[in-house]
């Protein structure tokens, strides 16, 4: 086939060929679970990812929770970011689909008549997964993974070239890296105002907000008299 034949000369296609190539051989009922997976599993599997990292910064609680709820806020809103920043980089390319150029590739999802470089789900799974990793390290590796699975799927599924891949997790990452000492110096405010209201603190800390857990009850004992009284009775 034609595809197959320009394929000897440039890796990328090489490589595309060799990831989709599995796809054929694969039972059909997984394949089709890779098409969920590839399309809306991993980005789902993200979106829980983040709601789980923010239950556990704000049950660490501590001085740092606004600062470590304003870097995790930065995750989302850097990978939105990230993905306006792709369409004029994806109009000025304009790199179409493999599958408009390559012959008998095994493609799992129809309808994608966009231009391919670069991937908005690598860029979208690899920019939160590297601001999980500026938030908190381990729930941070674990979304690299998520967006490291995320590329390989896009191009077993027929989609993408392993390098729209590519480009699309340096883009993610790079506009992470560059703007979070900004966004992180601008949400850190506006995180630690709402943590003092009594109505929306929660969403920082657990338990309420800052002042509430400091607040002294009238006419409540001390630990240190409960003991007292105690050792009296």
């Amino acid at each position: 086939m034609a595809g197959l034949a320009e394929s000897g000369s440039n890796p990328d296609v090489d490589l595309l060929y060799d990831i989709n190539g599995l796809a054929k051989d694969a039972p059909r009922w997984f394949d089709r679970v890779m098409e969920f997976v590839g399309e809306w599993g991993l980005l789902l599997a993200m979106v829980l990812l983040v709601l789980w990292c923010w239950l556990a910064v704000r049950r660490k609680g501590g001085e740092s929770a606004a600062s470590s709820v304003a870097a995790l806020v930065w995750a989302p809103l850097a990978a939105g970011i990230a993905v306006l920043v792709n369409v004029p980089i994806r109009g000025f390319v304009e790199r179409p689909r493999p599958f408009v150029d390559h012959d008998g590739l095994d493609v799992l999802v129809g309808g994608k008549t966009d231009y391919s470089f670069v991937s908005d789900h690598a860029t979208l799974t690899m920019a939160m997964g590297v601001g999980l990793f500026v938030a908190h390290r381990k729930f941070g590796l674990v979304g690299i993974g998520i967006g490291l699975l995320e590329g390989f799927c896009r191009v077993y599924m027929g989609v993408h070239y392993p390098t729209d891949v590519i480009g699309g997790f340096a883009l993610g990452t790079a506009v992470v890296l560059l703007l979070s000492p900004l966004a992180t110096a601008l949400l850190t405010p506006v995180v630690a105002a709402v943590e003092r209201s009594p109505r929306v603190g929660w969403l920082i800390r657990a338990g309420g907000s800052a002042g509430e857990q400091g607040k002294v009850i009238p006419g409540a004992l001390s630990e240190a008299e409960v003991e007292e009284r105690d050792l009296a009775a």
